[in-house]
């Protein structure tokens, strides 16, 4: 046994500040611009003392992986987070299995991202099963300069709109214990920021779709 074992305890929150520190840089590598946007927004506007945001998660689901674009772990509930940076004209159901981006006239069809968010909200659900299931929420978030030539479903924000609806929050779900349990799970549960991740990842979607 260390004799002066609480010496120890300023190394300790050292190395655990220089690897959240790495681990952020090497997020921001592997992000879009859409979700540079999205990151930066969150961490502009919104309060360290109440939100925690996760960006780039990867979890192991059974045989597969689901890659989730950010988690934010916040006194008001946990948000599973969808970027999309697109531009053009939107069209989409809030049911339909695809959505479809038209720009100059050209039709580009895309699937439904509130049915892509789906599967990372059960995947986290699952993970943090001590939470009841309402408290984790989807969000969709388009970052780009498209316009909705359809109904958009409540769950879909622009940025500006995302903020305005967190900010506008009022209602605690969660203790500042709870939420540091929620985020030593995630941190503890997904998988390394490396490149080989991403290629497993990939390869999982081509294997799901063929």
């Amino acid at each position: 046994m260390i004799k002066y074992w609480w010496l120890l305890l300023p190394l300790a929150a050292l190395l655990g500040y220089l690897t959240r520190s790495y681990r952020q840089r090497l997020a921001y590598k592997f992000q879009n611009r859409g979700e540079v946007l999205v990151r930066r927004a969150i961490t502009k506007y919104l309060s360290t003392n109440s939100w925690h945001l996760l960006n780039n998660i990867t979890l192991k689901i059974d045989d597969t992986t689901t890659q989730i674009d950010h988690i934010l772990v916040s006194r008001y509930g946990i948000f599973v987070i969808e970027t999309k940076h697109y531009t053009g004209w939107i069209f989409g159901e809030e049911r339909a299995k695809q959505w479809t981006q038209v720009v100059y006239g050209n039709k580009y069809p895309f699937q439904n991202p509130l049915h892509q968010n789906y599967k990372h909200i059960k995947a986290v659900q699952e993970l943090l099963d001590f939470l009841p299931p309402e408290q984790i929420v989807g969000l969709v978030v388009f970052t780009g300069e498209a316009e909705f030539k359809t109904n958009k479903p409540s769950s879909v924000h622009s940025l500006q709109s995302l903020i305005s609806h967190l900010t506008n929050l009022n209602e605690e779900l969660l203790t500042e214990n709870r939420m540091q349990f929620c985020v030593g799970r995630l941190e503890c549960n997904r998988l390394a920021l490396t490149q080989e991740t991403d290629v497993e990842h990939q390869e999982n979607l081509q294997a799901r779709k063929n």
